[in-house]
């Protein structure tokens, strides 16, 4: 059985955990909280030198970082993964934007505003305008006409590229984005939440 080390207030880590349900990956998770340096001991260093959530151990004892990486470990030979290559890079292209362009804005301005107790009026204009950006983004492509019966973010089915963008997605609200102005990206979360399904309140 592996060990997910995680945080329940981060989408990084709460993707690693509906990709193990998803695929029916028994585990164990052990809380650690960030807010309170919890990764910052001794111990949980010299498992992960990054000081960072989420990791894992496998059953052999080898830890794995990086959200992302350790959900295409996990998901390896599923359906998770386009069996197709360039389904399967789409799917890859998302992962990377979400690291770079999703997760720094909207998960930041969220944690600012929820965790630090920030008003909007305190965060940073040109993080909220990106963050606004990145949903537009979303938005868009998920109402791309050209591709009948897209549903998910790369074609008809469900991939890691659907559960690593709403993790963080479905708690926009707690950074001040209304998901009602980006209408297809509404309606994709909850059909993410339905599909996975995702049991864990917004």
């Amino acid at each position: 059985m592996i060990t997910i080390y995680g945080d329940p207030i981060s989408g990084n880590c709460l993707k690693v955990k509906w990709t193990a349900e998803r695929l029916a990956i028994p585990f164990t998770w052990i809380d650690v909280n960030v807010v309170n340096r919890e990764t910052r001991t001794e111990a949980f260093l010299a498992m992960n030198p990054a000081g960072q959530v989420p990791t894992i151990v496998l059953e052999d004892g080898r830890p794995l970082a990086q959200s992302n990486a350790i959900i295409l470990h996990l998901a390896e030979g599923s359906a998770l993964i386009p069996a197709d290559a360039f389904e399967r890079a789409k799917m890859l292209e998302w992962l990377f934007w979400e690291q770079y362009s999703h997760e720094p804005t909207i998960a930041v301005v969220r944690f600012q505003m929820k965790y630090l107790g920030k008003s909007r009026g305190e965060i940073d204009a040109a993080l909220v305008a990106k963050a606004e950006a990145a949903l537009a983004l979303m938005d868009r492509a998920l109402s791309d006409g050209s591709l009948p019966g897209k549903q998910f973010l790369v074609g008809a089915q469900l991939t890691l590229a659907d559960i690593a963008l709403v993790a963080y997605t479905r708690f926009a609200a707690d950074g001040g984005f209304d998901l009602a102005d980006y209408p297809a990206v509404d309606a994709w979360v909850r059909r993410v939440e339905h599909e996975l399904p995702i049991r864990d309140p917004r």
